[in-house]
């Protein structure tokens, strides 16, 4: 506050005439003409004495939080959000079911699929959008399907069936199921080709495979997951082009309907011809009745699809699923929901096992935060999740805490080109 510079300790007459002198200047604004500060009216009487300025230059730094306080400009930025990073869409990880036809799956109710899903602890779904004889399909289901499945935190990839006789269409169409935006703005979280055998009526071969491959990459961007589905290898199988098939494709869904084989010793022909390819292997399992494909009649047991899951984990394999979700019995059912393996928990690298810390790297790499996939914690892993962490703006904790994990499991629309 200030005060005059006068000495009012006069006559009292002298102290009204100031006072009423002083109101007169308040009144027209002009006090301050006559105004000093305190320290001008200590000049004269009291000793000059050196002080620092109560303010720094303006070009000297801010030396305490005070004062950084004090001269940081206003902003009305809004703080960011937690976003997954959009880098590129994630192969599958977990466990998974392929559905075929809608009407099948819980009478098509794409809420009930959801429920079931969620309460047999799927992380993703297969849902056929098309062929080369029906066109795109499935606009109907996916439009009910993909907001609720988002929602509860589950992915849904888009299946084709391409004969490969016009290329030009299996790829655009391919693209129509990729670029199909519903009604709540959801888009599939991938797209799996599941190429046959030319017995099934493929125009099958290393020139049209290789084609489709490039034609579909190139149609869809380099960010969008596409997963190549191919019969299982087997000694008989002498002529099936899978270098040409899954070169441009992110990874491998071979289909291990092993009939009257052990399903062990399918799943190590499996990996001996595929994982030489190097990309991830997320296998197809049996959970139909194979007899008429040549199988010992009925579906798969509880004890044989577990036979099977940790064949695949041993292999370091970081993901399962079924056909199909119409086929699979309430003990197939209960038997994906109950095993150990192939779940993606949250926890500090010494509470979480080989498996998953594998599955972790594999689902890292696939958004873009590559590492490989060794099944071990160190420095790699740890320097993708504090980048994922950073890109999601998270805490960077360099763990897989709840949030990061929520973040990494989170279905998000990938890049398209």
């Amino acid at each position: 506050m200030f005060r005059a510079g006068l000495d009012l300790a006069g006559s009292s007459t002298a102290r009204r005439f100031l006072l009423t002198f002083l109101n007169v200047l308040t009144g027209l604004g002009l006090l301050g003409l006559f105004v000093v500060h305190p320290q001008a009216s200590r000049a004269a009487t009291t000793p000059v004495v050196k002080r620092q300025p109560a303010v720094a230059p303006l070009a000297a730094p801010a030396t305490t939080e005070t004062s950084r306080l004090a001269v940081a400009p206003q902003t009305t930025s809004k703080p960011t959000v937690p976003a997954p990073p959009n880098v590129h869409g994630a192969v599958p990880v977990g466990k998974g079911m392929w559905i075929w036809q809608p009407d099948k799956a819980e009478g098509g109710n794409a809420q009930a699929v959801v429920a079931k899903a969620q309460h047999f602890g799927l992380n993703y779904l297969y849902v056929r959008t098309g062929s080369s004889v029906s066109g795109f399909q499935g606009g109907d289901f996916l439009n009910a399907l993909l907001p609720a499945a988002h929602k509860a935190g589950i992915r849904v990839y888009g299946w084709d069936f391409p004969y490969l006789d016009d290329i030009g269409a299996d790829v655009a169409r391919a693209a129509q199921a990729a670029r199909y935006r519903t009604p709540s703005g959801d888009r599939i979280d991938g797209f799996a080709a599941d190429i046959e055998f030319r017995s099934m009526g493929v125009n099958l071969g290393p020139d049209t495979t290789g084609f489709y491959g490039y034609a579909l990459r190139d149609a869809l961007g380099p960010g969008f997951p596409l997963i190549a589905v191919v019969p299982r290898p087997s000694p008989r199988i002498t002529n099936y082009p899978y270098e040409s098939v899954v070169k441009m494709f992110d990874a491998i869904a071979p289909m291990i309907y092993w009939l009257n084989n052990d399903p062990v010793t399918a799943v190590q022909q499996t990996w001996a011809r595929l994982a030489p390819l190097g990309k991830p292997l997320i296998p197809v399992g049996q959970a139909y009745d194979g007899a008429a494909d040549g199988g010992p009649p009925g579906v798969p047991n509880r004890g044989t699809i577990h036979r099977f899951m940790g064949a695949v984990a041993d292999m370091g394999g970081t993901s399962v699923s079924f056909w199909s979700w119409q086929h699979a019995t309430p003990e197939v059912w209960q038997a994906v929901a109950d095993a150990a393996l192939y779940q993606l928990p949250a926890g500090a690298p010494d509470q979480i096992r080989v498996d998953q810390v594998r599955a972790y790297q594999t689902l890292l790499s696939s958004l873009g935060f590559g590492v490989p996939a060794t099944g071990f914690w160190g420095p790699q892993t740890d320097a993708a999740i504090r980048s994922f962490q950073a890109a999601a703006h998270l805490p960077v904790t360099g763990q897989i805490d709840v949030f990061t994990r929520e973040m990494l499991l989170r279905p998000a629309a990938p890049p398209l080109k």
